[in-house]
């Protein structure tokens, strides 16, 4: 499992975490598309953008390998934001390739972009 040294471990002032210490024996959980609601508490959106900023500050347009980053936090973002960058996808191993739908993403989450965010802003 690749590890991403020097992405955000989890949100500042929180325990939403964004990326795993270790990979788990049993294999990777599989990513699913998770439905966000309208009506999800305002932390939780917080930590969705706050994820999505770091993956453009780190990963930017370019394919990424999916890693040690949590399962859960992606799966937020899965389908939507975040896409896979191959074809055929295994959304149950670490070595997937994703990358970010830069203009879904930034219609969802234009703090992420602007320079408002969690990371741009000095507030991390």
């Amino acid at each position: 499992m690749l590890k991403h040294r020097g992405f955000p471990g989890r949100l500042p002032s929180s325990e939403y975490q964004f990326v795993i210490r270790r990979d788990n024996k049993a294999g990777a959980t599989k990513l699913i598309a998770r439905e966000r609601y309208a009506d999800r508490r305002p932390p939780d959106r917080r930590a969705d953008a706050g994820f999505m900023e770091a993956l453009w500050l780190y990963f930017g347009e370019e394919p990424f390998e999916r890693g040690n980053l949590d399962a859960g936090r992606l799966s937020w973002l899965f389908g939507r934001e975040v896409v896979p960058a191959e074809d055929p996808f295994d959304p149950e191993s670490y070595e997937a390739l994703l990358k970010i739908d830069v203009d879904r993403a930034r219609a969802s989450f234009p703090e992420a972009f602007d320079g408002t965010g969690v990371w741009d802003n000095g507030s991390a």
